[in-house]
């Protein structure tokens, strides 16, 4: 019995679920605007990427220094959620 992170579907398998139609099968959800969405944050996404790396060349360690702050901020922000359902 090998490792189930590396087990592999055959090709075949793949395509006949490919053509499966009805309740357990995948349907095209995404619209226009949806995938307007989610080209819009892939360009802001790579701008900030890229922002950040000149920002590098100006700020030096301060850069890596308020990256490390905002992700604790997240981290604390993630721990207090008021309206979690326990």
């Amino acid at each position: 019995m090998g490792n189930p992170l590396f087990a592999k579907k055959p090709l075949s398998v793949l395509l006949d679920e490919a053509k499966e139609t009805g309740e357990h099968s995948l349907k095209r959800t995404l619209g226009p605007f949806q995938l307007t969405a989610l080209g819009v944050g892939a360009v802001i996404g790579a701008g900030i990427f890229v922002l950040s790396g000149l920002g590098a060349h100006y700020a030096g360690p301060g850069l890596m220094l308020s990256f490390v702050l905002s992700g604790l901020g997240c981290a604390f922000a993630a721990f207090v959620m008021p309206n979690s359902p326990r």
